[in-house]
């Protein structure tokens, strides 16, 4: 046994000390066992949410890569001709972050608690 020990400790260096010292435990308030009824209680705040140009269009980093956005948008007819204009003058005008703050990866499931 100890030798398996030792081996895991090899393997996982750092496992194996917050297993030891207990460092990163997370303590388990609850157990459900009927997963709809679990679902039902977390009710995760972007459940249904469908994004928007306009968050699209905050994950971008350059005007470039925005207007290619408006541009797939409107050629999908997912946003009107007159609506990709006004995008498109606000881009010109006030740049990629008039739109918004930056949204980084994993913003949705950062936002959503977990």
């Amino acid at each position: 046994m100890d030798t398996d020990k030792e081996r895991f400790r090899k393997m996982f260096p750092k496992l194996a000390e917050e297993m030891e010292t207990g460092s990163c435990a997370t303590k388990i308030d609850s157990v459900r066992v009927d997963p709809a009824i679990a679902k039902k209680e977390i009710a995760p705040k972007f459940d249904d949410y469908n994004p928007d140009i306009i968050d699209f269009l905050r994950r971008c980093d350059k005007a470039e890569q925005a207007e290619e956005i408006i541009c797939y948008m409107e050629n999908r007819k997912e946003i009107s001709c007159d609506y990709a204009n006004k995008l498109r003058k606000q881009l010109k005008q006030k740049g990629v972050r008039s739109f918004g703050s930056k949204k980084c990866d994993d913003y949705y499931l950062k936002q959503s608690g977990y």
